[in-house]
């Protein structure tokens, strides 16, 4: 079956999610660990935790994506930047463990005018400091579409990651689907080219998580801007192919599109029709 959700509010737990999950037809989701553009965080209640754990594994939901705040730079110039990222990152990880054998995304940060290697080495230094060896939460360094001075818009952005961190096993890659099409990789027009690219670079091993977005801009544009499924330039013919492509449909699969509740509905109804057994 497609291991699909979205993006749900966190605002009233984690059992009223997983209730929503299912009331939409998801079989996943994705969440905030705090607010996306804050520092802020609510404190997590047990037995909310505990509900939860037991209706997931009751109706087969998962596994989950915690996805960090926007607002976390770990590779900024700025000090107090990185050393919020740092704390909050640590405090996430915390949480998300309290969800064992589920996943942490976030964005690599943009280096702001350092340049990528030293950007890419504050990056290194930062994961090398929240993650430990009995984590059960696989960090996920998240595809970005490249505008500014963003890391990880191409695939040896992320591999150099990989290389240089003390616990790479501890660390995969979720895909966007709107991230790497603005980054200039043609997953419209030659998916297999692109993913045997990603196999050669970084290995499609540490592939564990796809964001299905299309995208308002053309390949290439490096602006990140995302649509609803088939009303954009990735189409919805290509997403018929992402989400059976061999190598992929596995995977869980995350919406982010533009939507509320009935439209998410609407977007896991419609891809799940594109599905084959």
């Amino acid at each position: 079956m497609l291991n699909i959700g979205c993006h749900l509010s966190s605002s009233k737990g984690f059992l009223a999610m997983g209730r929503t999950a299912l009331s939409i037809g998801a079989s996943t989701f994705q969440f905030f660990t705090r607010n996306p553009r804050g520092g802020a965080a609510k404190g997590v209640d047990p037995q909310d935790v505990a509900a939860f754990l037991a209706l997931a594994g009751e109706n087969g939901l998962g596994p989950f994506l915690a996805h960090a705040a926007y607002t976390l730079n770990p590779c900024s110039a700025d000090v107090k930047t990185r050393t919020f990222a740092l704390e909050s990152m640590r405090d996430d990880l915390a949480r998300v463990e309290l969800l064992p054998g589920n996943m942490y995304n976030f964005h690599p940060g943009s280096h702001v005018g350092q340049g990528m290697e030293a950007g890419i080495g504050l990056i290194v230094a930062q994961l090398d400091a929240v993650m430990r060896p009995e984590m059960k939460t696989t960090v996920l360094l998240e595809t970005m579409a490249g505008k500014g001075s963003e890391v990880g818009s191409a695939f040896g952005e992320l591999r150099e990651i990989f290389d240089r961190v003390a616990l790479p096993d501890r660390l995969g890659v979720c895909l966007d689907t709107c991230h790497v099409h603005d980054a200039g990789y043609d997953i419209v027009h030659d998916l297999d080219g692109v993913l045997r690219e990603f196999d050669e670079i970084v290995g499609l091993d540490r592939l564990r998580a796809v964001h299905l977005n299309d995208s308002l801009n053309p390949r290439g544009a490096r602006k990140d801007r995302h649509a609803c499924i088939g009303e954009g330039h990735i189409g919805l013919k290509a997403f018929g192919r992402i989400v059976n492509h061999p190598r992929l449909r596995g995977l869980p699969f995350y919406l982010e599109t533009p939507n509320e509740l009935p439209g998410y509905a609407r977007e896991i109804a419609l891809l799940r029709g594109l599905w084959s057994e």
